[in-house]
């Protein structure tokens, strides 16, 4: 049985779901390891450019999981010790592999976002809540450290650092109100509208240049990481000098203006 499912909402918009809502979703490996994979596949998938990845029933994931964490064969013939680096590779990857896809992941934040599901949510690239939605880093809150799967990195970088040690030191929940004030997620709404609201930003994004999309994504991230101004701006204009040289994208653009419709970008 798969606990990820995949579906096609719209054109050029994937809908990922992790689907085990009994157990919030959690993170166990026979769950994310399926999801690694099918993230993978789709980021080669040039018919998709927006991912949407959301949680059945009430919980967007709520982070390890505590009954069954499952067994992979690649655990065979380890140690303890053995099995907990490879157990935290497999982790590692998910958020890794949201990262590197070519497409802009949309995190659809339906409920609770725990421990690992919260990392998760922060890996993607947006992300959207419903009204019922909230952010905890219960690392803490389980004698461990709230800082796993990239989160000491993304959540300061989007909430300042400020806000970050407050909420990963305390260990309390971010509702969504104030996950939308504070910069966690850019919009907030009713669960019934939580795809509708992430379809319509994957539509608005499907209209513009693949390249120009997947380009602006990798210097996004890229940017967070760079060490000054100075080396960065010089990606980005070899970026856009790379588009603007050997796409007529610019060209459709301004012809579109003048004649008043949307423009067809053929990359």
């Amino acid at each position: 049985m798969s606990y990820v499912k995949i579906t096609r909402p719209r054109h050029a918009v994937a809908l990922v779901t992790l689907d085990r809502p009994e157990r919030m979703n959690a993170m166990a490996f026979d769950v994310m390891v399926p999801l690694r994979d099918a993230l993978e596949e789709l980021s080669f998938d040039n018919s998709v450019r927006v991912v949407v990845l959301t949680g059945a029933g009430d919980g967007f994931c709520s982070g390890a999981d505590l009954v069954d964490p499952g067994y992979l064969s690649i655990f065979d013939g380890l140690t303890m010790s053995g099995i907990a680096r490879r157990a935290l590779r497999v982790m590692d990857d998910v958020v890794k592999t949201m990262r590197e896809m070519h497409q802009p992941v949309i995190a659809a934040i339906n409920g609770a976002a725990i421990g690992g599901g919260f990392c998760l949510a922060m890996a993607a690239d947006l992300r959207i809540a419903a009204e019922q939605a909230y952010f905890r880093a219960a690392g803490i809150n389980n004698g461990l450290t709230a800082a796993e799967l990239g989160l000491s990195f993304t959540l300061p970088r989007a909430v300042g650092s400020t806000r970050a040690f407050e909420i990963m030191l305390s260990g309390r929940d971010v509702q969504s109100e104030e996950a939308e004030r504070i910069g966690i997620v850019s919009q907030r709404c009713a669960r019934e509208e939580l795809l509708e609201r992430c379809y319509v930003l994957a539509e608005r994004m499907t209209g513009y240049s693949q390249l120009g999309v997947e380009l602006t994504k990798q210097l996004l991230w890229a940017g967070l990481e760079a060490g000054s101004m100075h080396s960065h701006i010089n990606h980005e204009g070899h970026a856009q000098l790379f588009v603007r040289m050997t796409t007529r994208n610019f060209e459709e653009a301004i012809k579109a203006r003048k004649e008043k419709r949307k423009p067809v970008f053929k990359d």
